[in-house]
This record gives C-alpha cells, sequence and structure tokens, in this order.
C-alpha cells in the first residue's frame, strides 16, 4: 500500500508544483498530510489478492460533479493550503489499486 500511495502523492506533488501557486515548504507539508490522510482511509480496504474491489473508495476525483475531493481537502485543511492553491485541473480521476 504504501508504494502505490507514494506514486499517487509523488504524481500530485508534481501537479502542484506545476501550479507554481506554493512555496515548496507548504507543498512538502501538503504531500505528508494527504499520505497519511491516504494510508488511514486504506486501511481495511486493501485487497492485493484482487486490486480492482474497493477500487470506487480508493478513488481521487475532481470534476464538475465533485470539485473538491475530500481526501484532497482534509491534507489542505491539516497543512494550512487554500484548496484551490493546489493549481490542480478541471477533471482529475486516480485509482490507488495494489500493485498498480
Amino acid at each position: 500500500m504504501m508504494r502505490e500511495i507514494a506514486a499517487v502523492v509523488f504524481f500530485l506533488k508534481r501537479l502542484v508544483r506545476k501550479g507554481e501557486k506554493l512555496e515548496s515548504d507548504k507543498i512538502e507539508l501538503f504531500v505528508e498530510r494527504l499520505a497519511v490522510a491516504l494510508q488511514e482511509k486504506f486501511k481495511g480496504h486493501w485487497y492485493p489478492e484482487s486490486p480492482s474491489k474497493g477500487q470506487a473508495y480508493r478513488c481521487i476525483r475532481i470534476n464538475r460533479f465533485h470539485r473538491q475531493d475530500p481526501d484532497l481537502l482534509r491534507a489542505c485543511q491539516e497543512s494550512g493550503v487554500k484548496y484551490g492553491d493546489l493549481g490542480l485541473p478541471r477533471e482529475l480521476t486516480l485509482w490507488v489499486d495494489p500493485g498498480e
């Protein structure tokens, strides 16, 4: 689980850096809090023998219906970052699946 979460956090960190709205220390704090939030959320919802099981629960999604992902929002609140300053695209879907 840690490897997959690290991959998602690294990807999102690159997107946030690309937005150029946050300083490095704020980005680092945000991604640390995001990693912890995802670890806590995925406990009991991680099935290496069946990676697609629970996939919707482990999805990070931003779109016109879900403008703020709750896990990203939690990490923002815990790190003192404004959600809008993440500079993420209007549409984004990431699945965090075992072995993927």
